[in-house]
């Protein structure tokens, strides 16, 4: 083995050596609360993730058009209905089972701004005030007024109302969904988080170029090695 070989493999091996040490460590539930290092950073992007996705306030305003605006529709709903028709009737909605179906109907800006009143509380943390207004869990009121929503935008898309139907669509999309999702979590501000931000992302880049020439290392110095061939001239 020639002294550059010799030298490459033990540059690779060390590269390798403390790549692996590193990813001990960051596997070693040290980052606080008994989080280890993807913990801590994937716990850290969902509250940066929900302190960017408060979209309630502005889907408040676009559902003030549509208040005073009638709907009726006709949902296919199994056994979720009762539920359904529990939490419609609670808000001032109007509701009639027949025929496997459940017909629908009142205002359409005032059922919306229902809603996001209960994903607003829920995004901020506050399910209490959802539970106790309902009398069952927080998070099943949430998951029924999606699939009231669900069959809603289906519905209206079928009957031809894309507005309406769109309403609907990103009421549950950023506001309902948004919420279940995030509940419990605490949403902080990208630009707060500036600095760890870039820390993590350099030492993402850093570490993965770490293990590539661990590797590169490694192959020249047992002999592996890639170069460019020659090119071969027809006679």
């Amino acid at each position: 083995m020639t002294s550059e070989r010799k030298t490459s493999l033990i540059k690779g091996m060390v590269l390798a050596l403390s790549f692996g040490i590193v990813m001990f460590v960051v596997f070693l539930p040290v980052f606080g609360n008994g989080r280890n290092a993807l913990q801590f950073s994937d716990d850290l992007f969902n509250k940066l993730a929900k302190g960017s996705s408060y979209f309630i306030p502005g889907l408040n305003k676009t559902s003030g058009k549509f208040l005073g605006k009638d709907f009726s529709v006709a949902l296919k709903i199994e056994k979720e209905a009762d539920a359904a028709i529990f939490i419609l009737n609670k808000n001032g909605v109007k509701t009639e089972l027949s025929g496997g179906k459940l017909n629908v109907s009142g205002d359409l800006g005032a059922l919306v701004q229902a809603i996001l009143i209960d994903a607003d509380a829920m995004f901020k943390n506050d399910g209490g005030k959802v539970s106790s207004k309902y009398g069952v869990n927080e998070k099943t009121v949430l998951k029924t007024w999606w699939i009231i929503l669900k069959l809603m935008d289906d519905r209206l898309k079928k009957d031809g109302k894309i507005e309406e139907a769109e309403l609907i669509s990103q009421t549950m999309k950023k506001a309902v969904e948004t919420a279940y999702n995030f509940y419990g979590i605490e949403g902080q501000k990208v630009l707060d988080k500036a600095g760890i931000m870039s820390g993590l992302l350099i030492f993402y880049v850093t570490y993965t170029l770490w293990w590539g020439f661990a590797i590169y290392f490694l192959f020249e110095g047992i002999g592996l090695s890639m170069t460019k061939s020659k090119v071969k001239h027809e006679v």
